[in-house]
């Protein structure tokens, strides 16, 4: 009955009025939907910028860290290589001077020793002529027997020194590690000495 009152054109009118209203209320959940998706896309966002500004953070912290242990490293490393070069230029100034002493006791020993047998005390007619040379009686005097000075003896002892001690310098320095542990906890490689 209330069909016929309203006609077509009334009840085309009341369908799309549901119809819309239909459209509204879908319109109003759609709505309520994306605002509440929005909230969390922006707390996401916003979170997501907090970890940046921290990751930021940490790695600035860890590369002013890295920077500092850097120079306490190179300190410790310049430090150690220091008293490495000390160690050893002393070391070898020592060797030096040892070898020097030992060559001019040598030396000395050998001025004061047998004056006479350096004269032929054979038959009293002639002139005085000078003797052979005696042989080498001790290891020591193996230099003078290869044709080596005591002159030339030293300096080969002394090159022989300087390189023993150069090659110990590079065996510490190498044994240093720029990036390791600090001193203390590190060892240094100790070559054999060379043949005195």
């Amino acid at each position: 009955m209330i069909l016929r009152l309203l006609g077509w054109q009334g009840i085309a009118g009341l369908a799309l009025a549901s119809a819309f209203a239909l459209l509204l209320l879908i319109q109003k959940g759609e709505t309520r939907h994306w605002r509440r998706q929005s909230g969390q896309y922006e707390q996401l966002y916003r979170s997501g910028e907090v970890a940046l500004a921290g990751t930021i953070a940490n790695y600035r912290a860890a590369a002013d860290r890295a920077r500092s242990e850097d120079q306490a490293n190179l300190g410790r490393v310049t430090a150690a290589q220091a008293a490495i070069t000390e160690r050893t230029a002393d070391d070898y100034q020592s060797r030096l001077e040892d070898a020097r002493a030992r060559a001019r006791a040598r030396a000395e020993q050998l001025r004061r020793q047998d004056p006479g047998a350096a004269a032929d005390p054979g038959a009293r007619r002639a002139a005085p002529v000078p003797g052979v040379a005696r042989s080498a009686g001790k290891p020591d005097e193996a230099a003078g027997e290869n044709g080596l000075s005591y002159q030339d003896a030293l300096t080969a002892t002394e090159q022989a020194i300087q390189l023993d001690e150069l090659i110990k310098w590079i065996s510490r320095q190498h044994a240093i590690d720029p990036n390791g542990e600090p001193a203390g906890r590190q060892q240094a490689i100790e070559p054999g000495t060379a043949r005195r």
